[in-house]
């Protein structure tokens, strides 16, 4: 498969903080958003903001599965988010990548076309594809669902918000997803209940799909807010705002509701960062991890009892970002008052690359070690994953830390 899967950094008696007990974390413990699929219905989220699960949710399971989808529910939040493609013989599916490279088994059933558009392959083909065995071993056998899959994980509680994606590669996908919103029963109830919204950066898509579903909220997704009068023109057409939430400003958010639009923001992952944009007065947030963030919103631990926590990390250090022995890491510390093995804990970005920490580091009671993407000597206070490339984002990135039995502790956002 064509990602990027960072080797397990080695370590032979290891210890961070001068200690010889390696104290096992969390054995035996699965976080409960990697395996809720329940419901559990309206949750009160801060002072009115909505949540919406990115992919469904992201972070937690294979995006765009009904896996994600059903974590995405189970955390409360008010819409799940999806991304809709035409497949060759016109069939609506969930994918968001243009091609099957990252998150699918491609190289596997169809060799040579893991760089070929996704729309080229026909429905039928599609469903040969694994789609949940990049992010984990327990979502093997996760298919790209249809579009009307997210109908059926959705309720009156959490609604679906469909973004069209690159619509130049999906021709007429605008008058697809109005007739499906339309025809099926599903659909039609959730339209009818204000859960579903259509979203996309195509300006032209947008305006056809108002054309033709006028009744259904629209939203323009956009990197930075525009001016005024941008603002005052989208306005005429959809009824949000979906902006890159790095580098969003007050000022950004008081401009949109001055045009008497919604303020929405992607893709936030860190508690703090979803308080910091609740703070500036969006209405929106999305985020990969809707779970997490619903607690924190509720005001109750986002990581119940997690000893360990993503402390800092330098994506865009000085040299080159693998430069051996230094470059690009993710600092690491131990913020309970027990000693911690943190043998085989693994850190997961958004793209999904994966740093793991290797044998015998054990971190004492505020304890930190540098686990870096590059190459370099291991020693008590730095683990290197030898790869050959960075993989941190140095515009911005976020993180996930996990333990080995896949308990989630922290998520860290720069």
């Amino acid at each position: 498969m064509a990602r990027l899967v960072g080797p397990i950094c080695s370590a032979v008696a290891v210890v961070v903080g001068l200690s010889f007990l390696a104290v096992p974390a969390y054995v035996g413990q699965v976080d409960a958003a990697a395996e809720s699929t329940e419901p559990h219905g309206n949750v009160e989220h801060q002072a009115g903001l909505l949540l919406v699960g990115h992919r469904g949710a992201a972070g937690t399971a294979p995006e765009n599965t009904v896996a994600a989808f059903k974590d995405g529910r189970a955390a409360g939040a008010d819409f799940i988010e999806v991304d809709v493609q035409l497949s060759a013989d016109g069939v609506p599916f969930l994918f968001h990548d243009d091609t099957p490279a990252r998150t699918t088994n491609v190289e596997d059933v169809f060799p040579e076309r893991d760089g070929d558009p996704i729309t080229s392959f026909t429905w039928a083909e599609l469903q040969q594809l694994d789609v949940g065995s990049y992010f984990d071993g327990r979502f093997i056998g996760e298919k790209i669902p249809h579009l009307d899959d997210a109908a059926r994980v959705a309720t009156r509680a959490t609604g679906v918000y469909i973004e069209i994606k690159s619509p130049v590669n999906s021709p007429g996908i605008e008058e697809l997803v109005a007739e499906e919103l339309s025809a099926e029963s599903a659909w039609r109830k959730l339209v009818g209940a204000d859960k579903v919204q259509v979203l996309g950066f195509d300006e032209s898509s947008n305006r056809r799909f108002a054309a033709l579903a006028p009744e259904v909220p629209l939203q323009q997704l956009t990197g930075v807010v525009p001016g005024s009068e941008v603002l005052a023109d989208w306005a005429t057409v959809v009824d949000s705002v979906g902006a890159n939430y790095r580098g969003l400003t007050p000022a950004d958010v008081i401009r949109v509701k001055e045009a008497g639009l919604v303020m929405g923001v992607y893709t936030v992952n860190s508690p703090e960062a979803v308080q910091a944009v609740a703070d500036f007065g969006v209405d929106v947030v999305m985020t990969d991890f809707p779970i997490q963030n619903s607690r924190s919103l509720r005001g109750v631990p986002a990581f119940p009892g997690a000893a360990l926590e993503i402390s800092g990390a330098v994506s865009n250090p000085l040299g080159y970002d693998v430069l051996p022995g230094a470059g690009e890491y993710v600092m690491l510390r131990n913020a309970s008052g027990s000693a911690v093995d943190v043998s085989g804990y693994f850190l997961r970005d958004a793209a999904k690359n994966v740093l793991r920490v290797g044998e015998g580091y054990v971190l004492q009671p505020g304890g930190e070690l540098r686990v870096h993407t590059g190459p370099g000597t291991n020693t008590s206070t730095a683990c290197f994953n030898a790869m050959p490339s960075s993989v941190l984002n140095n515009t911005g990135d976020s993180l996930g830390l996990w333990t080995p039995e896949l308990r989630l502790l922290d998520v860290y956002a720069n």
